[in-house]
């Protein structure tokens, strides 16, 4: 999959963009917010890649992409569909080194996975999860016009989430 905004090209994650993930994993908003994946290594990266991100195409049609900036093709976020057995409907997750935030680059690669999803994918409904104190993440998803539905939790994640959804 290839999806090409204005300033950003968003591409199925590969075993190639390992070294950048090493540097998302380990950045302080992934920390923060999303949490320790415990990979302290570019191998550690591919393999974190070859279990959990690149398999999603094939089982879903859909997943995880790494977004570039269009003209230097610079990798400076991620940007996806994922859909979780516990879930009916899949949900977008988004995340952007820290010298990329408050540029926009967020609400531009979500929106057009969002559009890609709705036109291409046909999925009307998605999901989205954060928790209470990612006050970005909270804003750029209302900004997506989702709406707060109530909290959740993962089975293998004991943190309690909020759910946002587009219906």
């Amino acid at each position: 999959m290839r999806i090409v905004t204005d300033r950003l090209q968003l591409e199925n994650t590969a075993l190639t963009h390992a070294p950048f993930y090493y540097e998302l994993f380990n950045s302080e908003g992934w920390l923060q917010y999303i949490g320790n994946r415990n990979i302290n290594s570019i191998k550690d990266a591919e393999t974190y890649l070859a279990e959990k991100q690149i398999p999603l195409f094939k089982k879903h049609g859909y997943g995880n992409c790494t977004v570039f900036l269009k003209d230097s093709k610079i990798p400076i976020g991620s940007c996806g569909l994922y859909k979780r057995e516990q879930l009916e409907h899949p949900d977008i997750g988004f995340a952007f080194l820290p010298e990329f935030i408050g540029k926009g680059y967020g609400y531009e690669a979500a929106h057009a996975m969002m559009e890609y999803a709705k036109k291409d994918l046909n999925i009307t409904k998605i999901f989205g999860f954060t928790v209470d104190y990612n006050h970005a993440s909270i804003a750029l998803l209302t900004k997506l016009g989702f709406q707060e539905k109530g909290t959740f939790t993962f089975e293998d994640d004991p943190e309690e989430l909020l759910l946002f959804s587009t219906k």
